[in-house]
């Protein structure tokens, strides 16, 4: 496809919850990280009488966890994914709340969260006594070269890593019993994919349009039709605290 019909596709483009499926062949990415996050989530289920999964998305990866314990909820903070959190988790007998201020103190033996932003107060006061909190998350350094390529200025969370992450956390009483930080590679293979993530994942570059970078998007395009894709590297970091 040429340049016009790769950027009215992926500017109109449906996504819904998180099901990458649509950058499939177009998007690739070497899951290479020293951990599995799923795992470290697994292991710990048997024990929990009560889980709160925050940013589940459209509950894709929470559901597919089943059987949950007794007491789950879920968070979902972007609006047009609480109904297929809802419509997916609540025949599960999971709770699907915006927010977590309606859960009450001490609520969850058990809090997981993936890519999704926090507040070491609010998990402190959310995890019952004993509790565990197990996070990935996306470093303030993640695909930083799309930036670069785009002339666009560097994530406002460029120092989120591991090491502020843990000082927030053991800042707050917590203590951090395991740790991992690490990257892996991440291709993108045609200008129409790019702008889908861009579309998609606002917060790399807030305020986003088409027309702002046209210039720099034709320039990659042409790059990518030659046989050049755009690579990236993903940052990722991954504790468990108590």
């Amino acid at each position: 496809m040429g340049y016009e019909e790769l950027m009215r596709e992926a500017l109109t483009t449906s996504f819904e919850g998180w099901d990458w499926g649509v950058f499939r062949g177009r998007m690739t990415t070497a899951d290479d990280l020293p951990w599995d996050y799923e795992e470290l989530v697994r292991e710990r289920l048997p024990e929990a009488a009560s889980l709160l999964d925050l940013g589940t998305g459209g509950g894709e990866l929470l559901s597919s966890l089943a059987p949950l314990p007794p007491r789950t909820a879920a968070t979902e903070e972007y609006a047009p994914n609480v109904p297929i959190a809802r419509r997916r988790l609540e025949p599960l007998g999971v709770e699907v709340a915006e927010t977590t201020s309606s859960f009450p103190d001490g609520s969850f033996e058990l809090i997981v969260n993936r890519h999704e932003s926090y507040e070491p107060g609010e998990i402190r006061r959310l995890l019952a006594p004993g509790g565990t909190y197990v996070t990935q998350q996306v470093g303030g350094r993640d695909l930083e070269e799309i930036n670069q390529a785009l002339g666009a200025p560097p994530h406002e969370d460029h120092g989120w890593d591991l090491t502020t992450a843990t000082a927030a956390l053991t800042g707050t009483g917590f203590d951090v019993t395991w740790r991992r930080e690490s990257s892996c590679p991440v291709t993108f293979h045609d200008i129409g994919a790019l702008v889908l993530y861009l579309r998609v994942i606002s917060w790399q570059i807030p305020g986003f349009t088409a027309d702002e970078y046209e210039d720099r998007l034709h320039a990659l395009h042409a790059e990518m039709a030659s046989g050049r894709p755009l690579r990236a590297t993903a940052h990722r970091f991954a504790l468990i605290a108590t």
